[in-house]
């Protein structure tokens, strides 16, 4: 029983996500709610759902795998200088192949941005933050929620590319050869993002023990 609210919080994270993007379902609330209401419910459930999670996480029996050093910190918080980057440059994005996408009638396949190098990059960099979580934090809930975590950006990689093909038929393959093909650029919108995603960084910082209890500095 001591594990009862860790496994039905794991239930209710992956049914949140699952369920209500199928198709049948999602047309159902896009009817219902439209799709800039189901966008806002699924936000806030998705929120609520990964604050349980997180919350039954640290309510979890305590099993040490190994122990925290030092080091593991320093890797953590030089990987999530990639992650802020990504998500720097992928939020508000157009982006046609993946979800979360802006404006997806917009996208430029000769100026992709952060799409020429990933059709994916806000599930790369949730798998990447993932990854880096799961070195200082040793014991065996913590473990298992950021390994899953990762294994589930990269399963959402594939689901979210075989509904996209389905959609847009030949269409996929034919603005990802563009995308791929496309010059490296760097504009000053570029310089913008790669502002934003220092002060995501250093917001992260400062809101992780508040959050968290835990400080990455320390």
């Amino acid at each position: 029983m001591a594990w009862a609210e860790f496994v039905g919080a794991f239930a209710a994270f992956f049914l949140s996500h699952s369920i209500p993007v199928r198709p049948p379902i999602r047309r159902m609330l896009d009817r219902s709610i439209g799709s800039r209401g189901f966008t806002l419910v699924y936000s806030a459930l998705s929120l609520c759902v990964l604050a349980w999670l997180i919350g039954a996480t640290g309510r979890a029996p305590y099993v040490s795998l190994w122990s925290w050093a030092p080091w593991q910190n320093y890797v953590m918080l030089a990987v999530m200088v990639l992650v802020c980057l990504l998500l720097a440059f992928s939020i508000g994005k157009p982006n046609p192949f993946s979800f979360g996408g802006t404006r997806n009638d917009r996208f430029d396949p000769n100026a992709p941005g952060i799409v020429r190098f990933s059709r994916h990059p806000l599930l790369v960099a949730l798998c990447i933050w993932a990854l880096a979580h799961v070195l200082p934090n040793g014991d065996l809930a913590h473990v298992l929620l950021f390994v899953v975590f990762a294994a589930f950006a990269l399963a959402g990689q594939t689901i979210i590319d075989r509904r996209k093909q389905q959609q847009m038929g030949s269409a996929w393959a034919h603005l990802w050869m563009q995308a791929r093909a496309a010059p490296i650029t760097i504009s000053a919108r570029s310089l913008v993002r790669l502002a934003a995603a220092l002060l995501l960084y250093l917001v992260f910082i400062w809101f992780h023990p508040q959050l968290f209890g835990v400080s990455p500095l320390s």
